[in-house]
């Protein structure tokens, strides 16, 4: 089976989560410079087999859309028109910064590392992956 490939998408960097090959388990891959976000992309696809991605999908509490939401969406257009083969779904992100923040304390992550943007930025992108995966089954 191919993996499926989550991203918390920011304007500035974006975190990444990728599926096991039997698509059981979201693990967090790396976060990258948006910038650079479509050539890393491209180059994992040459190496991995890719059945979706998944973007979390901003908004507030009310479903109005966020200041992001825009630049999301603008996003999810290019990822569609860089990789037509390729499925695109958007997922809602609501409180996957927090629960990321919570679940690195529990954890027991020290103080430094939950203050890397990054590792917030991956550790969000595997919690839309694996909701992803709970609303699939």
């Amino acid at each position: 089976m191919a993996r499926i490939v989550s991203l918390d998408f920011g304007t500035k960097r974006t975190g990444i989560a990728v599926t096991d090959p039997l698509q059981i388990i979201a693990t967090a891959l790396d976060t990258v410079r948006t910038h650079d976000l479509l050539d890393f992309l491209k180059k994992y696809a040459q190496n991995e087999p890719i059945e979706a991605f998944v973007v979390g999908m901003p908004h507030r509490l009310d479903g109005s859309d966020t200041n992001n939401t825009p630049h999301v969406k603008g996003f999810i257009k290019q990822l569609r028109k860089t990789f037509p083969e390729i499925p695109v779904y958007d997922h809602d992100e609501r409180f996957t910064s927090n629960m990321a923040m919570q679940a690195m304390i529990a954890g027991g992550m020290k103080k430094s590392d939950r203050r890397d943007k990054a590792n917030v930025d991956k550790i969000s992108a595997v919690i839309i992956l694996q909701s992803f995966l709970s609303s699939k089954k």
